[in-house]
């Protein structure tokens, strides 16, 4: 990929993306351009807390609660997984179990398993297992297609 940037002393600011084929990272730079606030907003030790979406891990559903987790917060979000999901229409985020979604450009290691399954090595350390329903998709979004 070829990056041509150059400084303008007079005007308006403006970017322009040339591509052949939309990939995953034309959509990820677009997503970026498009969403410059680019947060997360949740409640973490009684106060309302914002993330950048780069820096979180994962998010789990449990008992009808999200959270979202980073290398040092955890944090309470309102709203479902599948409402994250359609708010965020990159694939940098991949719904990897009912309850589980994973960052995917913080997977440093993975593995497969028996039945089908994917162990995924986070950032932090923590495995997070990618259910045998989704492996195949997540597989595919491996080799660039959705």
């Amino acid at each position: 990929m070829k990056i041509d940037i150059k400084q303008i002393f007079e005007g308006e600011d403006s970017i322009f993306i040339r591509y052949k084929q939309e990939t995953p990272t034309i959509k990820r730079i677009v997503s970026i351009l498009e969403n410059e606030d680019n947060k997360l907003w949740g409640r973490a030790d009684g106060e309302n807390v914002a993330v950048s979406y780069e820096d979180i891990l994962y998010l789990e559903s449990v008992d009808d609660k999200v959270f979202a987790y980073t290398t040092d917060k955890v944090l309470k979000i309102d709203g479902s997984l599948n409402s994250f999901m359609s708010a965020n229409d990159d694939d940098s985020f991949f719904r990897c179990s009912k309850s589980m979604i994973i960052n995917v450009n913080r997977v440093v290691a993975l593995k497969s398993l028996s039945s089908n399954r994917i162990d995924a090595t986070m950032e932090s350390g923590e495995h997070i297992m990618i259910s045998r329903r989704y492996a195949s998709d997540f597989r595919r979004l491996l080799k660039g297609g959705r």
